[in-house]
């Protein structure tokens, strides 16, 4: 086998050959994953004693948080010896983040079988497979043991993962492949990326001795030493970062309008406006991590807004091109799949699957790049015939599958992540106005002050704009309408989630969901029969099959019933996710970039201290508003993004103020 495997798609499944005692082999690297004497050893030794862990994980503060770095996920055996000692070691409030990169993912059933021969790790493995899901392209969020443990699987080419990673890690595991049978984990230039990533004092171990290795950690900033192995390794290396560390874990040239904001000072409370799907995520998020969060909500109950249908369906809506949309999209599907595996089935979701048809000329030929674009277990492209066998139901075409993919009871996700302990749900409760006194903000509904916090995160959707602080921002609402149709015995054949121009879902509790209309001109909240009547003629459109087992002949459009709310859109169909800067302060201090957009002014962003936005999801809020959550937590509390950085930029609320600054000043964006 040739030392340097032969180029193969970044999104493939590790190739796995088991020897006589059931350890696994790389196929395609012709290597181990773990030493076949004493795997469970070797890993506490190289890179837990030789991170000095046992006793960093012991000296860490309440609520602090330590960060690993690792080269090759592989099994995740090191993830879950570095786990267990955590538990073993750390303060009950303390945190730990696992960023692994791995080109070649274990299958589900693979990984399985490898964690099955540690018996002591059953039950963090166990943990571990259940939330092993939806593991595609890009960045992976799982959050374990109760969101105290994080870990981010970044699957993919290492040297892109960490380019686009913005993290500051304390300790690395450099568990590549062996340097001669992998060169590309062990090059100068991925050296370099562990050195802008590490933090002043990190740590470094390492199975491999190899000179050539320990010359080039050494040119890149760390401090490497030859020291006894374990076993048959006579040798391991470890060290220590001492070269000079990038600020805030960007690379040189960040711009200062994307930059981390200061943390709050004081007690770690947030205050969140919205319970809906975006808010009660944010809460989530932030309660995981010890905050104090008092979540307001204007009506009497949570998602009696957008985040209120019956079935909302998982649908992604993707690029062949890797636009930011496209891979935010990936990243926020499979983080909300792994929340789902915490309700319950059946009732409040149904990883039934979901088909989008090829409806005309145009959808074909961008469903054939896609499937060339994507792996077979995240979409495949079916014929007429199959697409039928899978649905149920007859189709006018084929399409494309998402296995893993299905419809959402919303109500249920967000009473879930509402119902987090820390978090003080608060209803009947109408902020109008906001204010800030004494480092803190203020809601105000009138002359009664509701609730105050160093902290507040706005996800009330385009109601937003209300607000004098992020009034600016260009949100635009979108009447939809579903209607609920009573299934029959007949319509109890479709199987799978159909998609063309609209949608319909299995039925769930004797009712399919179908949807949804598209309105950008009215206000009126009132459902209406000429919605539905033009649903039905969506459903006619997807499959006449279906509409005639569900007697829709017999229907009368003014008598279903149904639901209508308010979408609420940005104009690039990219949320606005993160920290808001003052917007007149803004323009005044980037001034310059009127003039001159490549200009990169070192003055730091006039921020809105404590102020951040989770909103515009549109029709996506499913995939992309969890997520969103995970990266305003993660910017509140210092820690590793769960989206690469290019892409939480590209949500930011910033750029409409930075768009608007250079629209005339005739130079590439910034």
């Amino acid at each position: 086998m040739p030392d340097t495997p032969s180029p193969a798609p970044a999104t493939q499944h590790a190739q796995l050959d088991w020897d006589e005692r059931g350890q696994p082999q790389s196929r395609l690297f012709g290597d181990v994953y773990f030493s076949q004497d004493n795997g469970l050893a070797e890993t506490r030794y190289v890179f837990l004693a030789n991170n000095e862990l046992p006793a960093r994980f012991a000296a860490l503060d309440e609520d602090a948080q330590l960060v690993i770095g690792e080269t090759g996920f592989g099994t995740g055996l090191n993830f879950l010896c570095a786990w267990q000692l955590f538990e073993q070691q750390a303060p009950a409030s303390a945190r730990l983040h696992f960023v692994s990169v791995e080109k070649y993912p274990l299958s589900h059933a693979d990984l399985r079988q490898a964690l099955a021969l540690w018996p002591e790790l059953a039950p963090l493995a166990d943990e571990l497979l259940v939330q092993y899901q939806a593991i595609h392209p890009g960045f992976q969020r799982l959050l374990l043991a109760g969101g105290r443990v994080m870990l981010t699987l970044l699957i993919g080419d290492a040297l892109e993962m960490f380019g686009q990673l913005d993290a500051r890690v304390d300790a690395w595991f450099l568990d590549g492949f062996a340097p001669a049978k992998n060169p590309q984990m062990w090059t100068a230039e991925l050296f370099a990326e562990l050195a802008r990533l590490s933090a002043p004092t990190a740590t470094l171990g390492t199975f491999t001795s190899t000179g050539h290795v320990r010359r080039g950690l050494n040119q890149a900033g760390f401090q490497m030493q030859r020291v006894p192995g374990l076993g048959k390794k006579w040798e391991v290396l470890k060290g220590r970062f001492v070269g000079a560390a990038a600020p805030g874990g960007v690379a040189p040239g960040g711009k200062p309008w994307f930059a981390r904001p200061p943390t709050p000072p004081g007690e770690r409370q947030a205050l969140v406006i919205g319970a809906g799907l975006a808010g009660c995520a944010t809460a989530a998020s932030l309660a995981a991590r010890g905050w104090r969060v008092t979540l307001l909500e204007r009506h009497a109950a949570i998602a009696e807004e957008a985040s209120g249908n019956p079935q909302g369906v998982l649908y992604l809506k993707l690029s062949a091109h890797g636009t930011a949309l496209s891979r935010l999209v990936v990243s926020g599907f499979g983080h909300t799949r792994r929340l789902l595996e915490r309700l319950q089935r059946g009732r409040d979701w149904d990883d039934c699957g979901v088909l989008q048809l090829a409806f005309d000329a145009k959808e074909r030929q961008r469903q054939a790049q896609l499937a060339a674009a994507f792996p077979s277990d995240l979409l495949l492209a079916l014929e007429r015939s199959d697409a039928e066998n899978k649905a149920g139901v007859g189709l006018p075409a084929g399409g494309l599958f998402y296995p893993q993919a299905g419809w959402v009871h919303p109500p249920a996700l967000c009473q879930w992540l509402a119902g987090q302990a820390g978090i003080d749900l608060q209803l009947h409760s109408e902020a109008l106005q906001l204010r800030r006194h004494l480092g803190l903000w203020q809601a105000w509904n009138g002359q009664q002050l509701l609730a105050s916090a160093p902290v507040v995160v706005l996800a009330t959707a385009a109601e937003i704009k209300r607000f004098r602080q992020s009034a600016e921002l260009p949100l635009k609402r979108i009447r939809g309408q579903v209607s609920r149709l009573p299934a029959t015995a007949r319509s109890a054949a479709l199987t799978t989630v159909v998609c063309a121009e609209g949608y319909i879902a299995p039925a769930r509790q004797g009712e399919h969901c179908l949807g949804a209309s598209f309105d950008f001109n009215s206000d009126d909240l009132t459902v209406n029969s000429a919605d539905h009547a033009g649903n039905l003629e969506l459903l006619r459109d997807i499959s006449s099959d279906l509409a005639e087992r569900l007697q829709v002949g017999q229907l009368q459009p003014e008598r279903l019933q149904g639901r209508a709310a308010f979408r609420c859109t940005s104009p690039d169909y990219l949320p606005i996710v993160g920290p808001l800067a003052e917007r007149e302060a803004f323009m005044a201090a980037y001034a310059v970039l009127g003039k001159d957009a490549r200009q990169v002014p070192d003055s730091p962003c006039p921020w809105l201290d404590g102020l951040y936005i989770n909103s515009g999801h549109g029709s996506r809020g499913l995939i992309t508003a969890p997520l969103s959550g995970e990266l305003i937590a993660a910017w509140l509390n210092q820690e590793p993004l769960p989206l690469p950085r290019d892409v939480a930029e590209a949500c930011h609320p910033n750029r409409f103020a930075l768009r608007q600054l250079i629209r005339n000043s005739g130079s590439p964006k910034g």
